[in-house]
Protein backbone atom coordinates (compact mmCIF):
# COMPACT_ATOMS: atom_id res chain seq x y z
CA UNK A 1 0.00 0.00 0.00
CA UNK A 2 2.87 2.40 0.72
CA UNK A 3 3.67 2.39 -3.03
CA UNK A 4 0.21 3.56 -4.15
CA UNK A 5 -0.57 7.24 -4.86
CA UNK A 6 -4.05 8.53 -5.78
CA UNK A 7 -4.21 12.04 -7.23
CA UNK A 8 -6.39 14.20 -9.46
CA UNK A 9 -5.72 17.21 -11.67
CA UNK A 10 -7.71 20.38 -10.92
CA UNK A 11 -7.69 23.72 -12.75
CA UNK A 12 -9.83 26.35 -14.47
CA UNK A 13 -11.34 25.66 -17.92
CA UNK A 14 -8.71 25.27 -20.69
CA UNK A 15 -5.68 25.53 -18.42
CA UNK A 16 -4.29 22.30 -19.85
CA UNK A 17 -5.42 19.48 -17.49
CA UNK A 18 -6.05 16.90 -20.20
CA UNK A 19 -2.90 17.84 -22.14
CA UNK A 20 -0.74 17.41 -19.04
CA UNK A 21 -2.45 14.07 -18.38
CA UNK A 22 -1.37 13.01 -21.91
CA UNK A 23 2.28 13.80 -21.09
CA UNK A 24 2.10 11.86 -17.80
CA UNK A 25 0.64 8.81 -19.58
CA UNK A 26 3.26 9.08 -22.33
CA UNK A 27 6.16 9.46 -19.91
CA UNK A 28 5.12 6.44 -17.82
CA UNK A 29 4.53 4.34 -21.00
CA UNK A 30 0.93 3.71 -19.94
CA UNK A 31 -0.32 4.47 -23.44
CA UNK A 32 1.52 2.86 -26.35
CA UNK A 33 2.71 5.17 -29.12
CA UNK A 34 0.10 3.97 -31.62
CA UNK A 35 -2.77 4.65 -29.19
CA UNK A 36 -1.53 8.11 -28.26
CA UNK A 37 -3.65 11.04 -29.42
CA UNK A 38 -4.37 14.50 -28.02
CA UNK A 39 -6.58 14.42 -24.89
CA UNK A 40 -6.46 10.62 -24.93
CA UNK A 41 -8.68 10.31 -21.83
CA UNK A 42 -11.56 12.33 -23.33
CA UNK A 43 -13.16 9.32 -24.97
CA UNK A 44 -16.67 10.71 -25.57
CA UNK A 45 -17.28 12.11 -29.10
CA UNK A 46 -18.86 15.19 -27.54
CA UNK A 47 -15.71 15.89 -25.51
CA UNK A 48 -13.54 15.68 -28.61
CA UNK A 49 -15.79 17.95 -30.68
CA UNK A 50 -16.14 20.65 -28.04
CA UNK A 51 -12.59 20.33 -26.75
CA UNK A 52 -13.78 20.15 -23.14
CA UNK A 53 -13.76 17.44 -20.47
CA UNK A 54 -17.28 16.46 -19.38
CA UNK A 55 -16.61 13.30 -17.36
CA UNK A 56 -13.84 12.60 -14.86
CA UNK A 57 -11.57 9.83 -16.21
CA UNK A 58 -9.59 7.47 -14.01
CA UNK A 59 -6.47 5.63 -15.22
CA UNK A 60 -3.64 3.73 -13.54
CA UNK A 61 0.07 4.33 -14.30
CA UNK A 62 3.20 2.44 -13.19
CA UNK A 63 6.40 4.44 -12.61
CA UNK A 64 9.80 3.59 -11.15
CA UNK A 65 11.62 6.13 -8.94
CA UNK A 66 14.97 5.33 -7.30
CA UNK A 67 14.50 1.60 -7.94
CA UNK A 68 11.01 1.40 -6.37
CA UNK A 69 7.97 0.73 -8.54
CA UNK A 70 4.98 2.97 -7.73
CA UNK A 71 1.32 2.61 -8.74
CA UNK A 72 -0.17 6.01 -9.56
CA UNK A 73 -3.96 6.37 -9.96
CA UNK A 74 -4.75 9.55 -11.89
CA UNK A 75 -8.19 11.15 -12.23
CA UNK A 76 -8.52 13.89 -14.85
CA UNK A 77 -11.39 16.27 -13.97
CA UNK A 78 -13.57 18.77 -15.89
CA UNK A 79 -13.13 22.54 -15.43
CA UNK A 80 -16.61 23.96 -16.11
CA UNK A 81 -18.77 25.11 -13.22
CA UNK A 82 -21.62 22.91 -14.56
CA UNK A 83 -19.54 19.80 -13.89
CA UNK A 84 -18.18 20.74 -10.47
CA UNK A 85 -20.04 17.74 -8.99
CA UNK A 86 -17.78 15.46 -11.07
CA UNK A 87 -14.77 17.23 -9.56
CA UNK A 88 -16.06 16.82 -5.99
CA UNK A 89 -16.46 13.06 -6.50
CA UNK A 90 -12.98 12.68 -7.98
CA UNK A 91 -11.47 14.60 -5.07
CA UNK A 92 -13.13 12.19 -2.61
CA UNK A 93 -11.23 9.28 -4.18
CA UNK A 94 -7.77 10.93 -3.88
CA UNK A 95 -5.12 11.94 -1.35
CA UNK A 96 -3.44 14.60 -3.46
CA UNK A 97 -4.11 17.05 -6.29
CA UNK A 98 -2.05 18.76 -9.00
CA UNK A 99 -3.22 22.38 -9.13
CA UNK A 100 -2.48 23.65 -12.63
CA UNK A 101 -2.40 27.36 -13.37
CA UNK A 102 -2.00 28.76 -16.88
CA UNK A 103 0.60 31.51 -16.59
CA UNK A 104 -0.94 33.73 -19.26
CA UNK A 105 -4.30 33.90 -17.44
CA UNK A 106 -3.22 33.46 -13.83
CA UNK A 107 -5.54 32.28 -11.10
CA UNK A 108 -9.18 32.24 -12.19
CA UNK A 109 -12.50 31.84 -10.33
CA UNK A 110 -12.77 28.11 -11.01
CA UNK A 111 -9.16 27.54 -9.90
CA UNK A 112 -10.09 28.94 -6.51
CA UNK A 113 -13.39 27.08 -6.07
CA UNK A 114 -11.88 23.70 -7.08
CA UNK A 115 -8.88 24.35 -4.82
CA UNK A 116 -11.10 25.04 -1.79
CA UNK A 117 -12.98 21.82 -2.51
CA UNK A 118 -9.66 19.93 -2.43
CA UNK A 119 -8.48 21.67 0.75
CA UNK A 120 -11.79 20.80 2.48
CA UNK A 121 -11.00 17.15 1.76
CA UNK A 122 -7.44 17.48 3.22
CA UNK A 123 -5.70 16.79 -0.07
CA UNK A 124 -1.98 17.51 -0.48
CA UNK A 125 -1.74 20.23 -3.16
CA UNK A 126 1.12 20.29 -5.69
CA UNK A 127 1.13 23.60 -7.59
CA UNK A 128 2.16 23.41 -11.27
CA UNK A 129 2.55 26.49 -13.45
CA UNK A 130 2.98 26.74 -17.21
CA UNK A 131 5.19 29.88 -17.19
CA UNK A 132 6.55 32.36 -14.61
CA UNK A 133 4.76 35.52 -13.69
CA UNK A 134 1.92 33.81 -11.79
CA UNK A 135 4.09 32.33 -9.06
CA UNK A 136 3.51 35.18 -6.60
CA UNK A 137 -0.27 34.70 -6.87
CA UNK A 138 0.09 30.96 -6.14
CA UNK A 139 2.35 31.60 -3.12
CA UNK A 140 -0.24 34.09 -1.83
CA UNK A 141 -3.16 31.71 -2.39
CA UNK A 142 -1.61 28.50 -1.06
CA UNK A 143 0.91 29.82 1.44
CA UNK A 144 3.56 27.53 -0.11
CA UNK A 145 7.21 28.36 -0.90
CA UNK A 146 8.42 29.50 -4.32
CA UNK A 147 10.61 26.43 -4.71
CA UNK A 148 7.63 24.09 -4.19
CA UNK A 149 6.04 25.26 -7.44
CA UNK A 150 6.82 23.04 -10.41
CA UNK A 151 7.26 24.66 -13.79
CA UNK A 152 5.91 22.44 -16.51
CA UNK A 153 4.42 22.45 -19.98
CA UNK A 154 1.62 20.19 -21.08
CA UNK A 155 2.64 20.75 -24.70
CA UNK A 156 6.35 20.01 -24.64
CA UNK A 157 6.37 17.67 -21.65
CA UNK A 158 8.86 19.82 -19.72
CA UNK A 159 8.74 19.17 -15.96
CA UNK A 160 6.79 15.89 -16.22
CA UNK A 161 9.48 13.89 -14.43
CA UNK A 162 9.54 16.44 -11.58
CA UNK A 163 5.76 16.19 -11.28
CA UNK A 164 5.88 12.38 -10.98
CA UNK A 165 8.63 12.62 -8.36
CA UNK A 166 6.64 15.27 -6.43
CA UNK A 167 3.52 13.05 -6.48
CA UNK A 168 5.48 10.17 -4.96
CA UNK A 169 7.31 12.33 -2.40
CA UNK A 170 4.58 14.76 -1.36
CA UNK A 171 1.23 12.99 -1.80
CA UNK A 172 0.65 10.71 1.21
CA UNK A 173 0.06 7.02 0.58
CA UNK A 174 -3.58 6.02 1.18
CA UNK A 175 -4.40 5.04 4.76
CA UNK A 176 -6.39 1.90 5.46
CA UNK A 177 -6.12 -1.69 6.56
CA UNK A 178 -6.05 -4.41 3.86
CA UNK A 179 -7.06 -7.01 6.49
CA UNK A 180 -10.08 -5.09 7.86
CA UNK A 181 -13.64 -5.76 6.58
CA UNK A 182 -14.12 -4.46 3.03
CA UNK A 183 -15.18 -0.82 2.58
CA UNK A 184 -15.10 0.51 -0.99
CA UNK A 185 -16.59 3.85 -2.11
CA UNK A 186 -18.37 3.97 -5.50
CA UNK A 187 -17.46 7.23 -7.24
CA UNK A 188 -18.80 6.57 -10.76
CA UNK A 189 -20.59 3.96 -12.85
CA UNK A 190 -21.26 3.31 -16.53
CA UNK A 191 -23.75 1.19 -18.47
CA UNK A 192 -22.38 -1.45 -20.82
CA UNK A 193 -24.98 -3.18 -23.07
CA UNK A 194 -23.11 -6.52 -22.94
CA UNK A 195 -21.95 -6.67 -19.33
CA UNK A 196 -24.54 -4.68 -17.38
CA UNK A 197 -23.53 -1.91 -15.05
CA UNK A 198 -19.86 -1.37 -14.24
CA UNK A 199 -19.15 0.46 -10.95
CA UNK A 200 -15.86 2.32 -10.31
CA UNK A 201 -14.69 2.36 -6.70
CA UNK A 202 -11.85 3.27 -4.36
CA UNK A 203 -11.04 0.75 -1.60
CA UNK A 204 -10.74 2.45 1.80
CA UNK A 205 -10.29 -0.72 3.89
CA UNK A 206 -10.07 -4.44 3.13
CA UNK A 207 -9.45 -6.47 -0.02
CA UNK A 208 -11.78 -7.51 -2.84
CA UNK A 209 -11.15 -10.59 -4.97
CA UNK A 210 -12.71 -12.13 -8.05
CA UNK A 211 -15.85 -14.24 -7.23
CA UNK A 212 -16.27 -12.63 -3.77
CA UNK A 213 -19.88 -12.36 -2.56
CA UNK A 214 -20.40 -8.63 -2.03
CA UNK A 215 -23.17 -6.33 -0.85
CA UNK A 216 -24.03 -2.73 -1.76
CA UNK A 217 -24.87 -1.12 1.58
CA UNK A 218 -27.50 1.53 0.73
CA UNK A 219 -29.56 -0.66 -1.64
CA UNK A 220 -28.94 -3.85 0.37
CA UNK A 221 -28.48 -5.91 -2.83
CA UNK A 222 -25.99 -8.80 -2.95
CA UNK A 223 -23.92 -9.87 -5.95
CA UNK A 224 -21.13 -12.14 -7.06
CA UNK A 225 -18.05 -10.17 -8.20
CA UNK A 226 -17.64 -11.72 -11.68
CA UNK A 227 -14.67 -9.50 -12.49
CA UNK A 228 -12.59 -6.91 -10.64
CA UNK A 229 -9.68 -4.95 -12.05
CA UNK A 230 -7.93 -1.65 -12.57
CA UNK A 231 -8.53 1.05 -15.15
CA UNK A 232 -5.84 1.33 -17.78
CA UNK A 233 -6.85 2.73 -21.18
CA UNK A 234 -9.15 -0.28 -21.25
CA UNK A 235 -10.28 -2.30 -18.25
CA UNK A 236 -7.54 -4.61 -17.01
CA UNK A 237 -8.79 -7.58 -14.87
CA UNK A 238 -6.94 -8.56 -11.65
CA UNK A 239 -7.34 -11.47 -9.23
CA UNK A 240 -7.72 -9.13 -6.24
CA UNK A 241 -7.39 -5.45 -5.23
CA UNK A 242 -6.58 -4.21 -1.74
CA UNK A 243 -6.95 -1.02 0.30
CA UNK A 244 -5.88 2.24 -1.33
CA UNK A 245 -6.47 1.09 -4.89
CA UNK A 246 -8.93 2.40 -7.47
CA UNK A 247 -10.68 -0.13 -9.69
CA UNK A 248 -13.91 -1.43 -11.19
CA UNK A 249 -16.36 -4.27 -10.49
CA UNK A 250 -18.62 -6.15 -12.89
CA UNK A 251 -21.28 -8.21 -11.17
CA UNK A 252 -24.15 -8.55 -13.65
CA UNK A 253 -26.18 -5.63 -12.25
CA UNK A 254 -29.10 -5.07 -14.60
CA UNK A 255 -30.94 -1.92 -13.48
CA UNK A 256 -29.60 1.51 -12.67
CA UNK A 257 -31.63 1.77 -9.44
CA UNK A 258 -29.29 -0.80 -7.84
CA UNK A 259 -26.16 1.36 -8.03
CA UNK A 260 -25.80 4.71 -6.30
CA UNK A 261 -22.78 6.94 -6.58
CA UNK A 262 -21.47 7.42 -3.02
CA UNK A 263 -22.60 3.94 -1.92
CA UNK A 264 -20.29 1.51 -0.08
CA UNK A 265 -19.40 -2.02 -1.23
CA UNK A 266 -18.70 -4.60 1.50
CA UNK A 267 -18.54 -8.40 1.92
CA UNK A 268 -21.70 -10.37 2.77
CA UNK A 269 -19.83 -12.75 5.16
CA UNK A 270 -17.78 -10.12 6.99
CA UNK A 271 -19.52 -6.75 6.53
CA UNK A 272 -18.11 -3.41 7.71
CA UNK A 273 -19.70 -1.69 10.74
CA UNK A 274 -20.79 1.44 8.91
CA UNK A 275 -20.89 2.81 5.39
CA UNK A 276 -18.38 5.43 4.25
CA UNK A 277 -19.76 8.97 4.24
CA UNK A 278 -20.80 9.25 0.60
CA UNK A 279 -21.18 12.48 -1.30
CA UNK A 280 -23.48 15.38 -0.60
CA UNK A 281 -26.77 15.07 -2.42
CA UNK A 282 -26.47 17.22 -5.53
CA UNK A 283 -28.82 20.21 -5.74
CA UNK A 284 -29.97 20.99 -9.29
CA UNK A 285 -29.86 24.66 -10.20
CA UNK A 286 -31.93 24.68 -13.40
CA UNK A 287 -35.10 22.74 -14.24
CA UNK A 288 -36.54 22.04 -17.68
CA UNK A 289 -39.13 19.68 -19.12
CA UNK A 290 -37.77 16.97 -21.45
CA UNK A 291 -40.40 15.36 -23.70
CA UNK A 292 -40.15 12.66 -26.39
CA UNK A 293 -41.17 13.87 -29.85
CA UNK A 294 -43.21 10.68 -30.35
CA UNK A 295 -45.49 10.04 -27.34
CA UNK A 296 -44.98 6.26 -27.50
CA UNK A 297 -41.25 6.80 -26.75
CA UNK A 298 -42.02 7.80 -23.14
CA UNK A 299 -40.79 4.50 -21.59
CA UNK A 300 -37.69 4.52 -23.83
CA UNK A 301 -36.92 8.02 -22.61
CA UNK A 302 -37.25 6.86 -19.00
CA UNK A 303 -34.82 3.98 -19.62
CA UNK A 304 -32.37 6.29 -21.42
CA UNK A 305 -32.43 8.85 -18.61
CA UNK A 306 -31.82 6.11 -16.02
CA UNK A 307 -28.79 4.84 -17.95
CA UNK A 308 -27.50 8.39 -18.36
CA UNK A 309 -27.97 9.05 -14.64
CA UNK A 310 -25.58 6.16 -13.88
CA UNK A 311 -22.85 8.00 -15.67
CA UNK A 312 -23.92 11.47 -14.57
CA UNK A 313 -25.04 11.47 -10.94
CA UNK A 314 -25.89 15.19 -10.98
CA UNK A 315 -28.90 14.62 -13.31
CA UNK A 316 -32.28 14.31 -11.55
CA UNK A 317 -35.70 13.68 -13.12
CA UNK A 318 -39.37 13.15 -12.18
CA UNK A 319 -42.32 12.42 -14.52
CA UNK A 320 -44.64 15.29 -15.50
CA UNK A 321 -47.21 16.00 -18.18
CA UNK A 322 -48.01 19.01 -20.34
CA UNK A 323 -51.08 19.88 -22.37
CA UNK A 324 -48.99 20.82 -25.41
CA UNK A 325 -46.36 18.08 -25.28
CA UNK A 326 -47.94 15.07 -23.56
CA UNK A 327 -45.96 12.99 -21.04
CA UNK A 328 -42.33 13.68 -20.24
CA UNK A 329 -39.92 14.41 -17.38
CA UNK A 330 -39.01 17.46 -15.36
CA UNK A 331 -35.22 17.24 -15.23
CA UNK A 332 -32.85 19.06 -12.89
CA UNK A 333 -29.47 20.23 -14.26
CA UNK A 334 -26.48 22.07 -12.81
CA UNK A 335 -26.52 24.70 -15.55
CA UNK A 336 -27.29 25.36 -19.22
CA UNK A 337 -24.14 23.67 -20.56
CA UNK A 338 -25.07 20.58 -18.54
CA UNK A 339 -28.57 20.69 -20.05
CA UNK A 340 -27.16 20.97 -23.58
CA UNK A 341 -24.76 18.05 -23.02
CA UNK A 342 -27.54 15.81 -21.61
CA UNK A 343 -29.73 16.61 -24.61
CA UNK A 344 -26.89 15.78 -27.03
CA UNK A 345 -26.02 12.56 -25.20
CA UNK A 346 -29.65 11.42 -25.31
CA UNK A 347 -29.57 11.89 -29.07
CA UNK A 348 -26.19 10.25 -29.70
CA UNK A 349 -26.05 7.41 -27.21
CA UNK A 350 -29.73 6.43 -27.10
CA UNK A 351 -31.21 7.79 -30.38
CA UNK A 352 -33.78 9.81 -28.42
CA UNK A 353 -35.10 12.95 -30.10
CA UNK A 354 -36.46 15.20 -27.38
CA UNK A 355 -38.09 18.60 -26.97
CA UNK A 356 -36.78 20.69 -24.06
CA UNK A 357 -38.91 23.44 -22.55
CA UNK A 358 -37.76 26.84 -21.27
CA UNK A 359 -35.44 26.31 -18.26
CA UNK A 360 -36.61 27.55 -14.85
CA UNK A 361 -35.13 27.66 -11.39
CA UNK A 362 -37.05 26.46 -8.33
CA UNK A 363 -39.11 29.01 -6.41
CA UNK A 364 -40.60 28.84 -2.91
CA UNK A 365 -44.26 29.84 -2.90
CA UNK A 366 -45.89 30.75 0.44
CA UNK A 367 -49.69 30.69 0.69
CA UNK A 368 -51.92 32.75 2.97
CA UNK A 369 -51.69 30.04 5.68
CA UNK A 370 -47.91 30.35 5.70
CA UNK A 371 -47.29 26.93 4.11
CA UNK A 372 -44.42 26.63 1.62
CA UNK A 373 -44.37 24.64 -1.65
CA UNK A 374 -41.45 24.36 -4.06
CA UNK A 375 -42.38 25.18 -7.66
CA UNK A 376 -40.08 24.07 -10.50
CA UNK A 377 -42.56 24.68 -13.26
CA UNK A 378 -44.73 27.74 -14.08
CA UNK A 379 -47.81 25.51 -14.52
CA UNK A 380 -47.34 24.32 -10.91
CA UNK A 381 -47.96 27.86 -9.60
CA UNK A 382 -51.09 27.99 -7.37
CA UNK A 383 -53.90 30.47 -8.03
CA UNK A 384 -52.70 34.07 -7.57
CA UNK A 385 -55.42 34.79 -4.98
CA UNK A 386 -53.96 32.09 -2.68
CA UNK A 387 -50.33 33.28 -2.85
CA UNK A 388 -48.96 35.41 -0.04
CA UNK A 389 -45.44 35.87 -1.46
CA UNK A 390 -42.83 34.09 -3.62
CA UNK A 391 -39.14 33.69 -2.81
CA UNK A 392 -36.49 33.10 -5.47
CA UNK A 393 -32.99 31.63 -5.07
CA UNK A 394 -30.07 34.07 -4.91
CA UNK A 395 -26.48 33.11 -5.65
CA UNK A 396 -23.20 34.56 -4.43
CA UNK A 397 -21.26 35.16 -7.66
CA UNK A 398 -17.52 35.83 -7.88
CA UNK A 399 -16.12 37.47 -11.02
CA UNK A 400 -12.36 37.82 -11.48
CA UNK A 401 -11.29 40.26 -14.19
CA UNK A 402 -8.75 42.91 -15.17
CA UNK A 403 -9.50 46.51 -14.20
CA UNK A 404 -10.34 47.69 -17.75
CA UNK A 405 -13.55 45.59 -17.92
CA UNK A 406 -14.96 46.56 -14.50
CA UNK A 407 -17.42 49.15 -15.92
CA UNK A 408 -19.23 46.92 -18.46
CA UNK A 409 -19.27 43.97 -16.02
CA UNK A 410 -20.87 46.05 -13.27
CA UNK A 411 -23.48 47.34 -15.74
CA UNK A 412 -24.24 43.74 -16.76
CA UNK A 413 -24.60 42.58 -13.14
CA UNK A 414 -26.83 45.53 -12.19
CA UNK A 415 -28.99 44.84 -15.26
CA UNK A 416 -29.49 41.33 -13.87
CA UNK A 417 -30.70 42.77 -10.51
CA UNK A 418 -27.34 42.10 -8.86
CA UNK A 419 -26.29 43.67 -5.55
CA UNK A 420 -22.61 44.44 -5.04
CA UNK A 421 -21.19 42.73 -1.93
CA UNK A 422 -17.51 43.67 -2.24
CA UNK A 423 -14.71 44.35 -4.68
CA UNK A 424 -11.01 44.03 -4.09
CA UNK A 425 -7.71 43.92 -5.94
CA UNK A 426 -6.07 40.49 -5.90
CA UNK A 427 -2.77 41.35 -7.56
CA UNK A 428 -1.51 43.83 -10.14
CA UNK A 429 -4.55 45.06 -12.04
CA UNK A 430 -6.75 42.00 -11.41
CA UNK A 431 -9.92 42.46 -9.38
CA UNK A 432 -12.37 40.18 -7.67
CA UNK A 433 -15.98 41.43 -7.61
CA UNK A 434 -18.61 39.65 -5.53
CA UNK A 435 -22.32 40.05 -6.27
CA UNK A 436 -25.57 38.61 -4.91
CA UNK A 437 -27.82 37.88 -7.88
CA UNK A 438 -31.06 36.01 -8.60
CA UNK A 439 -30.25 32.60 -10.09
CA UNK A 440 -33.12 32.96 -12.56
CA UNK A 441 -31.37 35.95 -14.18
CA UNK A 442 -28.05 34.23 -14.84
CA UNK A 443 -29.46 30.92 -16.03
CA UNK A 444 -30.01 31.87 -19.63
CA UNK A 445 -27.37 34.13 -21.11
CA UNK A 446 -25.29 35.71 -18.34
CA UNK A 447 -22.12 33.67 -18.89
CA UNK A 448 -22.06 34.27 -22.68
CA UNK A 449 -22.51 38.01 -22.20
CA UNK A 450 -19.83 38.14 -19.52
CA UNK A 451 -17.34 36.42 -21.83
CA UNK A 452 -18.12 38.71 -24.77
CA UNK A 453 -17.89 42.03 -22.88
CA UNK A 454 -14.64 41.01 -21.19
CA UNK A 455 -13.13 39.56 -24.42
CA UNK A 456 -12.92 36.21 -22.63
CA UNK A 457 -10.80 37.49 -19.74
CA UNK A 458 -13.38 37.45 -16.94
CA UNK A 459 -13.93 34.21 -15.08
CA UNK A 460 -17.04 33.40 -13.12
CA UNK A 461 -18.00 31.07 -10.29
CA UNK A 462 -21.08 30.87 -8.08
CA UNK A 463 -22.81 28.96 -5.29
CA UNK A 464 -26.35 29.06 -3.91
CA UNK A 465 -26.57 31.68 -1.17
CA UNK A 466 -30.16 32.11 0.08
CA UNK A 467 -33.81 32.69 -0.90
CA UNK A 468 -35.31 36.20 -1.00
CA UNK A 469 -38.79 37.58 -1.53
CA UNK A 470 -39.43 38.81 -5.09
CA UNK A 471 -42.29 40.15 -7.17
CA UNK A 472 -42.65 37.43 -9.77
CA UNK A 473 -45.38 36.96 -12.37
CA UNK A 474 -46.28 34.10 -14.68
CA UNK A 475 -45.92 35.07 -18.33
CA UNK A 476 -48.07 33.02 -20.73
CA UNK A 477 -47.67 32.77 -24.49
CA UNK A 478 -50.93 32.37 -26.41
CA UNK A 479 -51.28 31.20 -30.01
CA UNK A 480 -54.71 32.10 -31.42
CA UNK A 481 -55.95 32.44 -27.85
CA UNK A 482 -54.66 29.02 -26.73
CA UNK A 483 -51.95 28.98 -24.06
CA UNK A 484 -48.77 27.00 -24.90
CA UNK A 485 -47.77 25.75 -21.44
CA UNK A 486 -44.30 24.68 -22.58
CA UNK A 487 -43.42 28.31 -23.39
CA UNK A 488 -44.73 29.91 -20.19
CA UNK A 489 -42.15 31.27 -17.74
CA UNK A 490 -41.94 32.86 -14.31
CA UNK A 491 -40.26 36.24 -14.56
CA UNK A 492 -39.73 39.39 -12.51
CA UNK A 493 -42.38 42.13 -12.84
CA UNK A 494 -39.80 44.65 -14.18
CA UNK A 495 -38.69 42.33 -17.00
CA UNK A 496 -42.08 40.90 -17.97
CA UNK A 497 -43.09 43.39 -20.68
CA UNK A 498 -39.76 43.49 -22.54
CA UNK A 499 -39.38 39.70 -22.24
CA UNK A 500 -42.93 39.13 -23.53
CA UNK A 501 -42.38 41.48 -26.46
CA UNK A 502 -39.09 39.84 -27.42
CA UNK A 503 -40.66 36.41 -27.19
CA UNK A 504 -43.53 37.35 -29.52
CA UNK A 505 -41.10 38.84 -32.07
CA UNK A 506 -38.89 35.75 -31.97
CA UNK A 507 -41.81 33.34 -32.39
CA UNK A 508 -43.09 35.38 -35.33
CA UNK A 509 -39.80 34.66 -37.12
CA UNK A 510 -39.84 30.95 -36.29
CA UNK A 511 -43.40 29.70 -36.65
CA UNK A 512 -44.12 28.86 -40.30
CA UNK A 513 -46.97 30.72 -42.03
CA UNK A 514 -50.27 28.83 -42.29
CA UNK A 515 -53.37 29.20 -44.44
CA UNK A 516 -54.87 31.44 -41.74
CA UNK A 517 -53.72 34.37 -39.55
CA UNK A 518 -51.96 33.41 -36.31
CA UNK A 519 -52.05 35.78 -33.35
CA UNK A 520 -49.09 35.45 -30.98
CA UNK A 521 -49.75 37.10 -27.62
CA UNK A 522 -47.90 37.43 -24.33
CA UNK A 523 -50.16 37.69 -21.30
CA UNK A 524 -49.91 38.13 -17.54
CA UNK A 525 -53.12 36.67 -16.15
CA UNK A 526 -55.91 38.16 -18.29
CA UNK A 527 -53.87 41.19 -19.39
CA UNK A 528 -52.27 41.02 -22.85
CA UNK A 529 -48.92 42.85 -22.83
CA UNK A 530 -47.60 42.15 -26.36
CA UNK A 531 -48.88 40.88 -29.69
CA UNK A 532 -47.57 39.93 -33.11
CA UNK A 533 -49.54 38.53 -36.06
CA UNK A 534 -48.33 36.04 -38.66
CA UNK A 535 -50.31 36.83 -41.82
CA UNK A 536 -51.89 34.00 -43.75
CA UNK A 537 -50.40 32.59 -46.94
CA UNK A 538 -52.81 33.75 -49.64
CA UNK A 539 -53.37 32.59 -53.14
CA UNK A 540 -54.24 35.33 -55.62
CA UNK A 541 -57.79 34.15 -56.38
CA UNK A 542 -58.51 37.20 -58.56
CA UNK A 543 -55.64 36.54 -61.00
CA UNK A 544 -57.82 35.07 -63.76
CA UNK A 545 -60.51 37.71 -63.27
CA UNK A 546 -59.31 40.78 -65.17
CA UNK A 547 -61.50 43.71 -66.26
CA UNK A 548 -65.27 43.54 -65.86
CA UNK A 549 -67.27 44.40 -62.79
CA UNK A 550 -65.50 44.85 -59.41
CA UNK A 551 -68.23 42.82 -57.64
CA UNK A 552 -66.92 39.64 -59.32
CA UNK A 553 -63.54 40.13 -57.66
CA UNK A 554 -65.17 40.98 -54.36
CA UNK A 555 -67.25 37.80 -54.51
CA UNK A 556 -64.09 35.66 -54.98
CA UNK A 557 -62.33 37.42 -52.09
CA UNK A 558 -65.35 36.92 -49.79
CA UNK A 559 -65.38 33.24 -50.71
CA UNK A 560 -61.67 33.01 -49.82
CA UNK A 561 -62.27 34.83 -46.52
CA UNK A 562 -64.97 32.29 -45.57
CA UNK A 563 -62.59 29.41 -46.29
CA UNK A 564 -59.87 31.05 -44.13
CA UNK A 565 -62.35 31.52 -41.28
CA UNK A 566 -63.35 27.86 -41.38
CA UNK A 567 -59.70 26.82 -41.46
CA UNK A 568 -58.91 28.93 -38.42
CA UNK A 569 -61.56 27.02 -36.47
CA UNK A 570 -60.17 23.59 -37.31
CA UNK A 571 -56.49 24.43 -37.90
CA UNK A 572 -53.90 23.99 -35.17
CA UNK A 573 -50.55 25.75 -34.94
CA UNK A 574 -47.45 23.55 -34.89
CA UNK A 575 -44.63 25.04 -32.80
CA UNK A 576 -41.26 23.87 -34.18
CA UNK A 577 -38.52 22.60 -31.80
CA UNK A 578 -36.38 25.60 -32.89
CA UNK A 579 -38.89 27.91 -31.21
CA UNK A 580 -38.43 26.26 -27.80
CA UNK A 581 -34.66 26.57 -28.11
CA UNK A 582 -34.70 30.12 -29.48
CA UNK A 583 -36.39 31.38 -26.34
CA UNK A 584 -33.10 30.64 -24.56
CA UNK A 585 -31.10 32.71 -27.00
CA UNK A 586 -33.31 35.76 -27.26
CA UNK A 587 -30.38 38.08 -27.79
Amino acid sequence: MKNIRNFCIIAHIDHGKSTLADRLLEFTDTVAGKDMEAQVLDDMDLERERGITIKSHAIQMEHEIDGTNYTLNLIDTPGHVDFSYEVSRSIAACEGALLIVDATQGIQAQTISNLYMAIDNDLEIIPVVNKDEVEDQIVELLGCKHEEIIRASGKTGMGVEEILRAIVERVPAPKGDPKAPLQALIFDSVFNPFRGIIAYFKIVNGTISKNDFVKFVSTGKEYNADEVGVLKLDMSPRQSLSAGNVGYIISGIKTSKEVRVGDTITHVQNPCDKAIDGFQEVKPMVFAGVYPIETEDFENLRASLEKLQLNDASLTFVPESSAALGFGFRCGFLGLLHMEIVQERLGREFDMDVITTVPNVSYRVYDKKGEMTEVHNPSGLPDLTLIDHIEEPYIRATVITTAEFIGPIMTLCLGKRGELVKQEYISGNRMEITYDMPLGEIVIDFYDKLKSISKGYASFDYHLHDFRESKLVKLDILLNGESVDALSTLTHVDNAVTFGRRMCEKLKELIPRQQFDIAIQAAIGAKIIARETIKAVRKDVTAKCYGGDISRKRKLLEKQKKGKKRMKQIGSVEVPQKAFLAVLKLD
